[in-house]
């Protein structure tokens, strides 16, 4: 299992767009991901479940990766997270 601290840098924080290339690229990896902000954890691989964390630019996530090589896929999403989704 490999977990990383992220801050989220787009803008709109993990609305629409952001949130669904988040989901994409945790469905794609063939990992168990979670994300974690608030107390509140939720399957990364599901749109609406991380839609509902309702997370803002600059807040503080947690990313859980359970699976063979979670290390390269914990490190993927955290860059991922770490740049602005919804930028043109």
């Amino acid at each position: 299992m490999a977990q990383r601290t992220t801050t989220i840098a787009s803008a709109v924080g993990l609305h629409a767009r952001p949130a669904a290339l988040l989901a994409k690229a945790a469905a794609s990896s063939g990992h168990t991901v979670t994300i974690t902000t608030n107390g509140r954890t939720v399957d990364a691989k599901s749109l609406l479940s991380v839609l509902s964390l309702a997370v803002t630019h600059g807040s503080e996530v947690v990313i859980d990766v359970q699976g063979d090589d979670s290390e390269r896929v914990a490190d993927e999403i955290q860059a991922l997270l770490a740049t602005d989704l919804d930028a043109a």
